[in-house]
Formats: structure tokens, sequence, C-alpha cells
């Protein structure tokens, strides 16, 4: 089990404020962005992949979500932290899951440099 320098009870800043190098959500994370920042962006890329998959516009999943369609795209930008409500609504509209779970620690591992999780 992984042990994150980061978990002290704090307030974690938008994902998108932890990019390193990249364009959103081509990035590379800095060296202290918190597991939500990880989360944030794992979540962007699958949420994008679903929305092209299933073929419908914001404003459309968002009408069906029961959501704005401006909180679907600060997701898909990195510049809100979700909570798990707004995760369910748009999984359940659009027929996929978007929460990426553990998956989304093989970025930091990535960004390690190594894929072990250990940074050395």
């Amino acid at each position: 089990m992984e042990v994150w320098e980061d978990s002290q009870v704090r307030s974690d800043d938008v994902p998108e404020a932890y990019v390193a190098d990249g364009t959103w959500p081509n990035v590379t994370l800095r060296e202290d962005a918190p597991v939500s920042a990880y989360y944030g962006l794992a979540l962007a890329r699958k949420l994008a992949y679903a929305i092209a998959a299933s073929d419908t516009s914001l404003r459309a999943l968002g009408e069906r979500a029961g959501v704005s369609h401006t909180t679907v795209s600060r997701l898909l930008a990195g510049r809100v932290l979700v909570d798990i409500g707004t995760v369910a609504r748009i999984e359940a509209a659009l027929g996929a899951e978007i929460w990426p779970g553990l998956g989304a620690l093989a970025q930091r591992r990535t960004d390690a440099g190594t894929g072990d999780g250990t940074g050395s």
C-alpha cells in the first residue's frame, strides 16, 4: 500500500493547478500533486472518452445527468474537485464508468519514472 506525503488533512486545489508540463489532460503533474489531482486527471480522461463514445454534447449530458453543462466542462478541464453524487449522476446518464479507482495512481508512478510507485 502506498503512503502519500499529503496524507494530512488539507484542502486540495483543483487538479489543473498541479500541472508541471503539458496541456490538460495530456499532462505530467507536479511532484507535490496530491492523490486528488491524479484522480481528477484520470476522471477527466475517462469522461472525455465516454462522452466521445456516446456521441453526446456537454449540454445534453448535463441535462440527462441533472448537472450543468458548465460543471461537465469544468470536470473535463480539471477545474473542479468532483463530488461522488455528480460522478454517480454522470455515470448513470452515460451508462459508463468514469470513476478511475486505483488505476488513477498509475499516472503517479509514470510521472515518478517507475512502474512500482517508489519513485526510485
